[in-house]
């Protein structure tokens, strides 16, 4: 049984339009990993359990229920260079100038 298997048994008895919505929903969830996958699934399984609203939408409950996305930290040059005592990168931390202008490190 396929990932998509077991969230379409969990949304296709919720509200009366989920059939309409399979082949756009199966679209959707293969856009994300096998982690964001495991977590929409339990937070949909979850709401549903506690009785707490899930949209009657499966791709929108999806959506709704997917991880969002961090921002990636920044840190000025002179941040930087305070904390780490150099320039060099370091801890996933990048250096980037996207102004042309000032220079950044970027840790996603």
């Amino acid at each position: 049984m396929s990932t998509f298997d077991f969230l379409w048994q969990l949304v296709a008895n919720h509200g009366g339009v989920a059939e309409y919505y399979k082949a756009e929903l199966a679209r959707v969830w293969a856009e994300y990993s096998l982690e964001e996958q495991r977590i929409i699934y339990c937070a949909i399984r979850d709401k549903l359990r506690a009785g707490r609203f899930v949209s009657y939408n499966p791709v929108k409950a999806v959506r709704e229920n997917a991880p969002k996305a961090k921002a990636p930290q920044m840190l000025s040059y002179a941040d930087y260079y305070a904390k780490y005592g150099t320039t060099e990168p370091r801890d996933g931390w990048q250096m980037v100038n996207p102004t042309g202008q000032k220079v950044v490190y970027v840790k996603n």
